[in-house]
């Protein structure tokens, strides 16, 4: 009894360690020096380690963030993932490439050279994406923030059927972006908000297990009824926070 009594606990005690590490990592990432402060500005709105501890990161993962933008993200998850991990990124990475990629404390980032063809058509409100592959596999988890938007149904249809193919079975798909109205009709308004119910449509369509939804990033004050850029909700938009699983 006391040998079983002592692997128990041993067994916690494992179990917390690993979770204070990557609270520690996620921690030591957001108060690094070099990290940007209007990045630090927004950690209160975009609670960092919440979310990714709610989407399941675990610094020994294989990674690949989608569309990066500026790098908020990816200034947090490549040195989490630095020591165990792989850390990818693809899909609207010139400026992630340009200024971080390689540089000291980002040198395991890699750049994934799609084949896909991103470009936003004359007057048109969206991005246009050809076929393509990432060309890795066995993924642990894809990540995207605030970019499902940006697309219509076709082109999200071919980003979220190469995550499926990238993922290792059981792996996961986090997905956060700006709420809209369900089921509301476009408009000018609402062109920076995706229904979150279309888009677990489009997920459970393409083979993707529905795993939960977090609150964390829910905005009573936002009333869905504005365009993201408008100063009464500017940096602080209702957003979903979505997680998938491949089966």
């Amino acid at each position: 009894m006391k040998v079983f009594l002592a692997l128990l606990t041993l067994a916690f005690a494992m179990t917390a360690n690993a979770a204070n590490e990557i609270d520690d990592k996620v921690t030591a990432a957001l108060a690094a020096e070099a990290r940007p402060q209007a990045d630090r500005d927004r950690d209160d709105n975009r609670l960092p380690l919440e979310t990714l501890k709610f989407l399941g990161l675990k610094d020994d993962m294989r990674v690949l963030e989608l569309l990066p933008g500026g790098g908020w993200y990816t200034r947090v998850l490549a040195p989490v993932l630095a020591e165990n991990g792989k850390f990818y990124v693809a899909l609207g990475t010139d400026r992630v490439a340009e200024n971080l990629a390689g540089k000291p404390g980002f040198e395991n980032v890699q750049v994934l050279q799609t084949r896909e063809n991103l470009r936003r058509p004359d007057g048109s409100r969206f991005y246009a994406m050809d076929d393509f592959e990432f060309g890795v596999s066995d993924l642990d988890m894809v990540l995207t923030f605030r970019n499902l938007h940006n697309f219509d149904e076709a082109p999200r249809k071919i980003m979220n059927q190469q995550v499926y193919q990238s993922l290792a079975s059981g792996g996961l798909y986090g997905v956060i972006d700006h709420t809209r109205r369900h089921m509301e009709a476009l408009n000018n308004e609402n062109r920076r908000r995706i229904d979150p119910v279309l888009v677990i449509k489009e997920m459970l369509e393409i083979g993707f297990e529905f795993v939960g939804y977090s609150d964390l990033h829910f905005r009573a004050d936002d009333e869905l009824e504005y365009e993201v850029g408008r100063r009464s909700v500017s940096g602080n938009t209702d957003r979903f926070t979505l997680l998938f699983r491949k089966p």
